[in-house]
């Protein structure tokens, strides 16, 4: 099969043929129509000190994609040959106390698909049968790759009550920008968001944000007072009720505690890249609740997606609009330019042109 592959521990990406892989009794072999490309995709490709801690090479990376099973393992259920699927990349041990308590993204020995084992940037992967979500329903192929970031967004967006309630964003990127469509959906009644991209917070009004915020001009390090400005220019007397931190940025963390209300709950799925100084004696007066996001819950936010999806035009076609480009296979060295460029929405490989 064709894919892209590390050969060894350094910069870059090779496309090249490899075996196709066999699934064990418990996998299924899925054909590969779509793949996403993340942030931890450009990581892996230009080998930073992310990469060098935390990836398993030689390897395939990948981890969003949208396939077709071909073949199924002699122990797997409710999956079968022809089924449309997307994956949970996030492979559990099934054994510690976190997984025996059913709470499985909490998973102490959790291997990432495309980060310890190969992945999803290849006409076939492998991949535990209890790991697969199998579409019922009609899916576009594109949306159907976009399963595992859209999964980010929805558990962070839902972890606190929405309904009513006043939201800031900070971060626009795709999994932001799916957090402010989700935050539309259900409910919110204000939806502020800051970036430093004037075409992502473009981008952030057609997913329905009230308001956007450039952090990046004229703003000062924080955007605290710009973040200010947007709240009276809607006419809000008191401070957010929900934030999504969604990215990494120094000053995001800090401009979202400034400007909650008390009682104020915070969702954090952004990555910082070091130490951010955060008014800790805010957090204790105001009586903030700051909570960390990784990945999925398994597989209650799978269900929760599918079934928002399925219910909502409006939010099928917000989500569907967020890629902006789609590239073949051959061309995968444009498509990762495009994605690091970080000034649109979702780039996606189509794997049936090689």
């Amino acid at each position: 099969m064709r894919a892209l592959y590390k050969p060894d521990a350094g910069p870059g990406l090779v496309m090249t043929e490899r075996p196709r892989p066999v699934p064990t009794p418990d996998e299924v072999l899925i054909r590969v129509l779509r793949t996403g490309i993340c942030g931890t995709d450009l990581h892996i490709l230009r080998w930073d000190d992310w990469a060098a801690s935390s990836v398993t090479a030689p390897l395939v990376p990948g981890h969003e994609f949208f396939g077709e099973v071909v073949e199924v393992g002699s122990s797997v259920r409710d999956v079968a040959v022809g089924d449309r699927v997307s994956g949970e990349g996030h492979i559990v041990c099934g054994t510690c106390r976190n997984c025996r308590a059913g709470r499985r993204q909490m998973c102490i020995r959790t291997q990432g698909l495309g980060v310890q084992r190969d992945g999803a940037f290849a006409e076939y992967l492998t991949l535990p049968g209890a790991n697969v979500w199998v579409h019922h329903g009609d899916v576009d192929p594109d949306v159907g790759a976009l399963f595992d970031p859209l999964g980010n967004a929805v558990h962070t967006a839902l972890t606190f009550r929405l309904v009513g309630e006043d939201v800031l964003v900070t971060g626009c990127g795709p999994i932001g920008l799916m957090a402010i469509a989700v935050a539309r959906h259900a409910g919110a009644r204000f939806v502020v968001a800051t970036d430093v991209s004037a075409a992502r917070l473009a981008l952030a009004s057609t997913m329905g944000a009230d308001l956007t915020v450039d952090v990046g001009t004229g703003a000062g390090s924080s955007g605290t007072e710009a973040v200010r400005v947007a709240q009276r220019q809607l006419g809000m007397r008191e401070g957010f009720d929900v934030g999504f931190e969604m990215s990494g940025a120094p000053g995001a963390l800090p401009t979202m505690v400034d400007t909650m209300n008390h009682g104020g709950r915070i969702a954090m799925l952004g990555l910082p890249s070091g130490p951010i100084a955060v008014d800790w004696g805010k957090v204790v007066t105001h009586m903030l609740t700051i909570q960390g996001i990784y990945g999925r819950e398994m597989f209650e936010t799978w269900q929760t997606m599918s079934a928002m999806l399925q219910s909502s035009a409006a939010l099928r076609e917000r989500i569907g609009s967020i890629v902006s480009a789609r590239y073949p296979a051959r061309d995968w060295e444009a498509a990762f330019a495009a994605a690091a460029a970080a000034d649109g929405g979702k780039v996606v490989i189509d794997w049936t042109e090689i």
